[in-house]
C-alpha cells in the first residue's frame, strides 16, 4: 500500500466547526448524519480516505446512490460515495466480459455495454443502483433458470481495511470472494468488477391476466414456462397480470401509450393513493383502478433493460423476502386468506402496491437469500403519495410474520426487522464463515457501520439511535 503523508490527510481533515453531512435515501424513509462524505475519483483517493479513517478510528461506508429503502447504508462517522467511479474499464468480446469501476449506475452501464452490442443477462425491476450496491446485497430479477445478479461476478478488486488492493475469484481467495458477492460492503470496498455479460438482446413480454387460484395451481408450470416470468397479483380484486417474457428477434414494438402509462398509471393512481391517506375505502379502489388497467393483454418487444426493468413510480416503504420455491404456493395462500380477513375489517390493511412475485435459481452466495435453494421472491411496498408518508408497519409485520413461518429469507437491500446471529445462523449454513472472513480482513471494524453491526454481529444498545432516525412517523 503506498502511505499517505500527513501533509496529503490534511486537505481530507474536516474541521470540528464544519457542519454535519446528511444523507438521506431514495426511498425517503431513512436519513443518517456522517462526519463527512468523501467522494474519490481514482483509487488512489479511496486509499487516502481508508488512512485517514483508520488513523481517526472511524467507520468507513462506501456507498452508491442510496436506493437502499434501509438503513444499509447509513453512518454516522465517514462515509465513501462511490459513484465518480463509473468507468467502463476492459471489454472482452471472445469471453463476454467486462471490467467496470463499481460506482457505475446501471443505467449508465447498460449505455456503455451497448455501444459494443453487449448487455447484462439479467436485470431486475430498476437501474438505478451503482452496480457495487447489486454486488453486496445479492440483488436479484426474475428467471428460475437465473441466479440472483452477483452470481455473473467472474473476480473483483477489493481495498481492504489493512489498505492492501487484492483480487478475488472463484480461483483466487475464494472464500473471501464468497463472502463479498453479498458481503454487505463489510468485506472491503469493492473498486472494480469482473462481469460476465451476453451479446445485446431483445425481449417479448407477454402480459395478460389470471386469476389468482389459476396461477397457484399451475404455479410450477407457468414459472417454468419462459425464460423470466413475473407476477403482480392485486390484493383487491384477486386478479394477477402474468409477464411472460423470452429473448426474441422480433422487431421493437412502441412502448405502452403515455395516456395510460403516465397519465392513468401514475398521476391518477398517485392522486388516489393521496386521498388514500385520509380516507382509507379509497385504496380499495385505488387497486380495483390499477386491476382494471391491467385487465388486457399487452405485447412489448424492446431491448432488454427496457423490458426488465419498469418504473418504481414513487418514494416508498418497501420490503422483499425469499421463500423456498417449493413452498411458494402455500405461503402464497395464507398471504390469500391474510388479505381477505383484512378486507373484510372495515380499518383493515389495504395494500397500494400488488404483491410482486419474482424467481431465481439456486446459488452459493454465502448471505444470498437463493443460497442452495430454487427460490420465490415476494415484495410488498407501501406508497408515499408526494412524498407524504403513510401507514406501513403493520402491513409490514403481518407480511414478515406469514413469510418468516415459510423459511423466508428477507433481501438485505430493503427494509426488514432486526436479525441476529441465532438467526442468521439457522437461515444461512455458511453464516459463520462469513463472520470468520470479516474477522479476517477486517478485525478492526473499520467497515462495520451500525447496520452490520446490529444484524450480522447481534450489537443492539444504543447501535445507531445517535447518527440515523427511520423517517417513519405515522
Amino acid at each position: 500500500m503506498a502511505q499517505a503523508t500527513d501533509d496529503t490527510l490534511t486537505a481530507i481533515t474536516i474541521p470540528s466547526s464544519s457542519p454535519r453531512a446528511r444523507f438521506v435515501n431514495w426511498g425517503l424513509s431513512y436519513e443518517c448524519q456522517p462526519l463527512a462524505i468523501f467522494e474519490p475519483e481514482d483509487e488512489r483517493q479511496c486509499e487516502l480516505v481508508l488512512e485517514f479513517a483508520r488513523r481517526e478510528g472511524r467507520v468507513l461506508r462506501a456507498v452508491g446512490v442510496g436506493h437502499s429503502p434501509s438503513d444499509l447504508a447509513c453512518t454516522g462517522d465517514f462515509m465513501l460515495r462511490m459513484t465518480k467511479m463509473n468507468k467502463l474499464l476492459e471489454v472482452d468480446q471472445e469471453k463476454l466480459s467486462v471490467v467496470v469501476q463499481a460506482g457505475i449506475t446501471l443505467t449508465d452501464l447498460h449505455t456503455a455495454l451497448a455501444r459494443h452490442g453487449l448487455a447484462m443477462r439479467n436485470l431486475g425491476s430498476i437501474s438505478d443502483q451503482t452496480l457495487g450496491g447489486i454486488v453486496a446485497t445479492a440483488s436479484h430479477g426474475s428467471g428460475i433458470a437465473y441466479q440472483v445478479m452477483s452470481a455473473d461476478v467472474l473476480a473483483l478488486t477489493l481495498l481492504l481495511a489493512d489498505g492492501s488492493r487484492v483480487t478475488c475469484s472463484r480461483m483466487e481467495r475464494t472464500e473471501l470472494f464468497l463472502a463479498s458477492l453479498c458481503g454487505l460492503g463489510a468485506t472491503g470496498i469493492i473498486l472494480d468488477v469482473h462481469l460476465a455479460v451476453e451479446r445485446a438482446f431483445r425481449l417479448k413480454d407477454v402480459q395478460c391476466p389470471r386469476t389468482f387460484e389459476d396461477v397457484v395451481e399451475h404455479l410450477d408450470e407457468l414459472v417454468r414456462s419462459a425464460q423470466h416470468v413475473r407476477f403482480w397479483w392485486i390484493a383487491a380484486t384477486h386478479t394477477v397480470k402474468c409477464s411472460v417474457v423470452n429473448r426474441t428477434t422480433e422487431p421493437k414494438r412502441p412502448p405502452i401509450p403515455w395516456f395510460w402509462s403516465s397519465l392513468l398509471a401514475f398521476h391518477v393512481v398517485q392522486f388516489f393513493l393521496f386521498v388514500g391517506r385520509y380516507f382509507l375505502y379509497v385504496n380499495t379502489l385505488t387497486g380495483r383502478f390499477v386491476a382494471w388497467l391491467s385487465s388486457g393483454e399487452v405485447t412489448l418487444v424492446d431491448d432488454s433493460p427496457t423490458i426488465f426493468n419498469v418504473e418504481c413510480r414513487y418514494p416508498q416503504h418497501t420490503t422483499e423476502w425469499a421463500i423456498p420455491f417449493v413452498k411458494a404456493p402455500a405461503c402464497l395462500r395464507a398471504l390469500h386468506d391474510w388479505m381477505d380477513a383484512e378486507a373484510a375489517d372495515p380499518r383493515g390493511i389495504r395494500p397500494h402496491f400488488p404483491f410482486e412475485i419474482r424467481f431465481s435459481a439456486a446459488d452459493d452466495i454465502w448471505l444470498s437469500p437463493s443460497f442452495g435453494q430454487e427460490t420465490c421472491w415476494i415484495g410488498i411496498a407501501q406508497y408515499k403519495p408526494y412524498g407524504l408518508n403513510v401507514p406501513y408497519r403493520r402491513f409490514f409485520a403481518g407480511f414478515e410474520s406469514i413469510l418468516l413461518a415459510h423459511s423466508g429469507r428477507p433481501h438485505w437491500a430493503k427494509s426488514h426487522p432486526p436479525l441476529d446471529p441465532p438467526a442468521l445462523r439457522a437461515m444461512y449454513p455458511r453464516y459463520d464463515d462469513f463472520v470468520r472472513v470479516l474477522g479476517e480482513v477486517d478485525p478492526r471494524g473499520v467497515f462495520r457501520n451500525e447496520y452490520v453491526r446490529r444484524h450480522v454481529f447481534g450489537e443492539r444498545e444504543g447501535v445507531g439511535e445517535r447518527v440515523w432516525k427511520a423517517r417513519q412517523e405515522e
